[in-house]
């Protein structure tokens, strides 16, 4: 057990706490396809059938993880394993169910792990903080960002109780902190949030590290919801090569750098390579399950968005409705991911003269945003601004200028650029 320490002490890793499973899956993805190489020895203990669990799921096998992660949990449970190791077996399922898009049963499980540990170490252990990350991110893939900020506010205040403010260990915690604030629309302060974490993982990671680049992508992205392209085009220079060369050029793990590259070139009005980057990023994601499919739906609502624009309506309405079709088979989770496609798919039949069918699905969006998030969400802006046009066609001025107040109002007082929600990404 870690001997409690004082905030002004300096640094987790001197009382020798054991990395998080996202540390410790992080530390060791570059190596995996070396370990996966060498012949497997097997025993019959709880901590090596998890330990070959974390290595198949740092490479993304989840389905081979799956089998060794439950095997530890039932031989825990048979020989009445400590609390704590009950705890370990529970909380790698759950990171394990939270990445293949089990939402429901990665959160019951990892309540479960989190009540044991509590009661193996204490409410306030830098245990109990990662673990709070994890339910955090199951929370997040659910729209709960209200309670996806709580805890991790929560875990942001046990981790500052042992480590300093640059130390190496908060800086996760701010970046998760910084995609639920840019999920929420608040940019700024997200902003804040990654440029804090960027000085610690620079000096303590290296610029050429995994998790440098994938942080620096999230930074990206943010920059693409600001419209500031030259800043988000300078860091996927930097990092995509890194990416490439670890992961290999057509591996479905880079689409999240593809979709910000391809949000660029639709800036830039390069239409072509814009739906090349997106068809590219579909065709890598086919018979990929877990959080694949989330970005399937990303990848597919940007397709549809982009066909319709090139009045390909078929097409676009085929896209939209496969994307809406993954999202209803999620029982429930990635709802703004579901406002975002209808709000695309209403744009389509107003091109198609469908009034009706449009407004329908523009009220189900914003009902959906309005339940997620604040009513001066950007999100809610762009679903006014298809519901601006859809009035003009049918002559409603009246009620389109009072739309273009409001969806101007959440502007100013977001003091963000507009972006069209298609180019969100989670």
């Amino acid at each position: 057990m870690v001997a409690a320490k004082s905030p002004s002490s300096k640094g987790l890793n001197r009382y020798s706490v054991i990395p998080s499973l996202f540390s410790v899956l992080l530390i060791f993805s570059v190596s995996i396809c070396s370990a996966l190489a060498k012949p497997v020895v097997r025993t019959n203990s709880c901590s090596s059938l998890r330990s070959m669990g974390r290595v198949y799921m740092a490479s993304g096998g989840y389905e081979k993880a799956q089998p060794f992660l439950e095997k530890a949990l039932n031989m825990a449970r048979e020989t009445n394993a400590s609390d704590s190791e009950m705890s370990a077996c529970m909380l790698d399922l759950a990171y394990l169910y939270k990445n293949q898009g089990r939402l429901a049963k990665a959160e019951t499980t990892c309540l479960s792990g989190l009540e044991l540990q509590e009661k193996a170490y204490s409410q306030s252990h830098p245990y109990v903080a990662y673990t709070l990350r994890i339910l955090s991110e199951i929370y997040l893939k659910q729209a709960r960002y209200s309670e996806a900020v709580k805890i991790l506010e929560r875990a942001l205040t046990i981790v500052r109780g042992y480590s300093l403010e640059d130390d190496q260990e908060l800086a996760p915690f701010k970046v998760d902190m910084a995609r639920l604030l840019a999920a929420q629309g608040d940019y700024v302060k997200a902003e804040s949030y990654f440029t804090e974490a960027m000085v610690s993982i620079e000096n303590n990671f290296g610029p050429n590290h995994l998790y440098t680049t994938k942080v620096l992508c999230s930074m990206a992205e943010l920059y693409v919801l600001q419209q500031r392209y030259n800043e988000a085009e300078e860091l996927i220079s930097r990092v995509l090569p890194i990416q490439q060369r670890i992961y290999g050029p057509d591996h479905h793990f880079l689409v999240p750098i593809w979709l910000v590259k391809s949000s660029i070139y639709e800036a830039e009005g390069d239409l072509v390579n814009t739906k090349a980057l997106l068809e590219k990023s579909l065709n890598s994601l086919e018979n990929i399950t877990g959080s694949g499919r989330a970005y399937e739906c990303d990848v597919l609502s940007r397709l549809g968005r982009l066909y319709n624009l090139s009045k390909e309506y078929t097409k676009a309405e085929e896209a939209l409705q496969k994307a809406l079709e993954i999202l209803e088979s999620s029982k429930g989770t990635n709802t703004d991911r579901a406002a975002i496609a209808l709000n695309n798919l209403a744009k389509v039949y107003i091109n198609q003269d469908k009034y009706s069918n449009a407004q329908n699905l523009c009220d189900r969006a914003l009902e959906i945003l309005e339940n997620i998030f604040d009513e001066n969400h950007p999100y809610i802006a762009d679903v006014l601004d298809t519901q601006i046009q859809l009035h003009r066609e049918t002559g409603n001025t009246s009620e389109a200028a009072r739309l273009e107040q409001r969806a101007e109002e959440i502007r100013v007082r977001k003091s963000v650029a507009y972006v069209p929600i298609a180019q969100a990404i989670n």
